[in-house]
């Protein structure tokens, strides 16, 4: 049996909650821990209609990409839609996955998916993240005791380096010391320069785990007083992070563009627009699933000849055009996250079956965008 519990571990995995922006609520909103979990909605909006969508089918599990309730709220009752949205759901069972913010800044998340859709290769953040906070530690040991350290450190959670771990640095010198009146050496006497072989030893480490490794270094080290340093690295931006950089295979003229990303998603009244010179030739393209006029000044930075997202504004898409780059592709905000259900699908499916378990999947074709005519 698959438990929502297991669920819920391969999502968290995929889309840690600990990447959403801190205005943000993912998470479970309903449902059971322990219930059985054999089929899976997934959808872009909470909208009644996919709510309705999920209790007709029997579905045990809806996940979103929009949350239901983004800010707090005192009551659910079943007064107001998204109270009775609530109700309904707990009444026929079935469980609310939020992943939005941590999706968006998962990789690969909502923006890989936007990109994949519309062909862009060699992709990187638009807004990266910045990597784990890192140590280093460097210990000095009796030569002998190289490896005996080595396990230690490993064990405790040091030199993980992708798909490598025990990963080390070793050299070898002279360690010299005196002991003074109340040691007790491990090597030496009290009152005599002691020289002795010894191996530096420098390993890597999340910073989370620095308490842990020093502990296990003491524990390990034969000396009364092991001589060891601890250095904090320099933060480095990761692969995680908003929005994405890409490459077009082939240059395209920006109609063209245009058109080959209205036919890659779906469609939707509010259609493609499109600003900037229909001639002028498209290789490189920033993307963002979902409102990104926020990031102009990014896209600016990055150089790109256009720029794909949803939710342009009137004066900072104006403003834009004053700068001359990039052109601008706006499409429904829907639109431009739906890619990313398939690929969110794909991912769930496959930790699933890494963990002996399978479910029943399906991805909505409704349409949620808000605007249902264009005149």
């Amino acid at each position: 049996m698959t438990t929502l519990a297991d669920v819920l571990a391969v999502l968290d995995r995929l889309y840690d909650p600990a990447w959403a922006e801190s205005w943000d609520a993912v998470g479970l909103v309903t449902g059971d821990p322990e219930q059985e979990v054999r089929r899976i909605l997934f959808a872009v909006d909470p909208m009644r209609e996919v709510v309705d969508e999920a209790i007709d089918g029997g579905f045990d599990l809806l996940v979103t990409h929009h949350p239901l309730l983004l800010r707090g709220v005192n009551s659910v009752a079943a007064t107001t839609p998204k109270g009775r949205v609530v109700h309904d759901l707990i009444r026929a069972g079935v469980a609310l996955h939020v992943c939005h913010t941590n999706a968006d800044n998962a990789n690969p998340g909502v923006s890989d998916a936007l990109a994949a859709a519309v062909g862009l290769r060699d992709t990187r953040p638009l807004k990266a993240m910045p990597a784990e906070p890192m140590d280093k530690v460097v210990v000095f040991v009796p030569v002998a005791e190289t490896q005996a350290m080595l396990d230690a450190l490993a064990k405790a959670g040091a030199g993980q380096i992708g798909d490598y771990e025990r990963a080390a640095w070793s050299g070898t010198g002279e360690g010299t010391f005196r002991p003074l009146a109340g040691a007790n050496p491990t090597i030496g006497r009290v009152g005599d320069i002691e020289v002795v072989p010894e191996n530096r030893i420098e390993m890597l480490l999340p910073r989370r785990k620095r308490r842990a490794v020093v502990e296990a270094l003491v524990a390990a080290h034969s000396y009364e007083e092991p001589a060891y340093d601890v250095y904090e690295l320099a933060a480095l931006p990761s692969e995680r992070g908003g929005g994405r950089v890409g490459v077009l295979d082939q240059p395209l003229p920006l109609r063209d563009f245009a058109r080959l990303v209205a036919d890659s998603l779906p469609r939707t009244e509010h259609g493609v627009r499109v600003s900037g010179d229909l001639d002028r030739r498209i290789e490189t393209v920033a993307v963002v699933g979902g409102a990104g006029d926020s990031e102009f000044d990014r896209v600016r930075a990055a150089g790109v000849d256009a720029y794909l997202t949803a939710d342009l504004r009137h004066h900072p898409a104006t403003e834009a055009r004053a700068y001359g780059d990039p052109a601008l592709v706006d499409v429904a905000h829907w639109a431009s996250e739906w890619p990313w259900l398939a690929a969110a699908d794909r991912l769930l499916r496959e930790g699933l079956a890494a963990r002996g378990s399978t479910v029943d999947t399906h991805i909505s074709t409704l349409c949620t965008d808000a605007w249902n005519l264009r005149l």
